[in-house]
C-alpha cells in the first residue's frame, strides 16, 4: 500500500505538564495526515465538501508506543487500509524523523456520506474518487 508522509515539528502548546505531547494531539495529527493523503490523491477535503461528500469519523484507535516532546520533528504516515462500499479505514504511524522510533500507531474509520449523513456508495456515485482511494490502498 502507498504511504503518504508529512512532517510536523512539535509545538510547545501541544505538550502537557509532563513536558510530553498530550495524548489528544495524536488524533489531531491523524487528521492532518488524512487531509494530506486526500490532497495528495487530488481530492482535498474542501473539494469533497463542495462535491457533497463527507467523511465522518465512526471509529478511532490509537496505540501509544513512546512519547513525543517539544521541538521534535515527527513524521505522520497515512495510508488507506480498507475501502468498502460506503466506508474507508485509514492507518497511521507517527515516528521520530531523527531516530525512526515509532511513537504512535492507529486507525480511523470513516463513513462516506452526504451532508445529511446519508451513506454514499463511492464506486457508484463518485467512481474517480473511489479509484484514486483504491489505487492508494495498493
Amino acid at each position: 500500500m502507498r504511504k503518504f508522509e508529512i512532517e510536523h515539528r512539535v509545538d510547545y502548546a501541544e505538550t502537557d505538564a509532563m513536558a510530553i505531547v498530550h495524548h489528544a494531539n495524536y488524533i489531531r495529527w491523524f487528521e492532518k495526515g488524512r487531509n494530506d493523503l486526500l490532497r495528495s490523491i487530488g481530492y482535498p477535503y474542501s473539494e469533497l465538501e463542495k462535491m457533497g461528500v463527507w467523511m465522518p469519523v465512526i471509529g478511532i484507535t490509537c496505540d501509544y508506543k513512546a512519547p513525543s516532546v517539544f521541538d521534535e520533528v515527527i513524521v505522520i504516515r497515512s495510508w488507506v487500509e480498507k475501502l468498502k462500499g460506503a466506508t474507508v479505514c485509514l492507518g497511521y504511524e507517527v515516528i521520530s524523523k531523527e531516530t525512526g522510533e515509532v511513537k504512535v500507531t492507529g486507525t480511523s474509520s470513516h463513513g462516506i456520506t452526504d451532508p445529511k449523513l446519508v451513506p454514499i456508495r463511492l464506486k457508484k456515485n463518485f467512481p474517480e474518487l473511489y479509484e484514486r482511494l483504491a489505487a492508494a490502498a495498493k
